[in-house]
């Protein structure tokens, strides 16, 4: 066993020389992961599409590759995250928006603050649901104020920021990942990795997997490389050569 003081030093020389090479900051280590299977891939500097990117750093899954030289698009909808988001981030493109989930292009985005603040969300339903139920861990809560969001359409965002389409796509949109999911056009656009929260918070504190949006993407050509079971991390097939299916 080594001494505490070669223990520390140690440690203070990783962090001082070396300080992303293996911390996370996302929330259950997504961001290592999705890190060691860009290397796989053979992808250096992945391009990113932040959807619902949060705070600039804490429980972010797209912070670590811009530690390590990458940059793409965060969009996030609270504009205080985003106000936080373009002081930290900026070799990324920030837009304090959030993405449609259908034809309309505005839509009330139900705030939450304080703690709570990562439950926002432009689902009345995921609102009323934790202002009603919540559950064992979180506790009840009330969004402090809805406001009048604008919404982009995914597809124009990629297509104005990206060619031919952003190495990763974040989804974390609080109860409407399957509906923006299903208005990507993905005969035109190809992102190598997905992420995206799986898993459900039901009445009576049940957890649930969204196995249907698991499928979803199975159905588009992507696999499940990884599981933390709040988020899958999805990889398109003929971009993965090292197993067959």
């Amino acid at each position: 066993m080594g001494s505490p003081v070669v223990s520390g030093l140690k440690k203070i020389i990783a962090n001082t020389f070396f300080p992303h090479v293996r911390r996370s900051y996302s929330q259950s280590g997504e961001d290592i992961i999705i890190s060691d299977l860009f290397g796989r891939l053979g992808i250096q500097q992945p391009s990113y599409l932040d959807i619902g990117a949060n705070a600039p750093v804490a429980l972010n899954n797209t912070y670590r590759l811009y530690a390590r030289g990458s940059n793409g698009v965060c969009i996030e909808p609270n504009p205080v995250l985003y106000e936080k988001l373009k002081q930290k981030r900026k070799r990324d493109i920030c837009i304090n928006a959030g993405i449609a989930f259908d034809e309309n292009r505005q839509a009330d985005f139900y705030l939450f603050t304080g703690k709570a603040h990562g439950l926002s969300t432009f689902s009345k339903q995921e609102a009323d649901f934790w202002e009603k139920t919540g559950n064992e861990e979180i506790g009840r809560h009330k969004p402090a104020s809805i406001i009048k969001t604008q919404l982009l359409d995914i597809n124009e965002v990629m297509r104005n920021y990206f060619f031919p389409h952003p190495n990763l796509i974040s989804i974390d949109v609080e109860g409407l990942d399957l509906q923006i999911a299903k208005t990507i056009d993905f005969e035109q656009y190809k992102p190598e990795v997905i992420c995206a929260e799986t898993l459900w918070f039901a009445e009576n504190n049940k957890e649930t997997k969204n196995y249907q949006l698991i499928e979803f993407y199975k159905d588009r050509g992507y696999f499940v490389y990884a599981d933390t079971y709040i988020n899958s991390i999805f990889c398109r097939k003929d971009a993965y050569k090292n197993i067959s299916f």
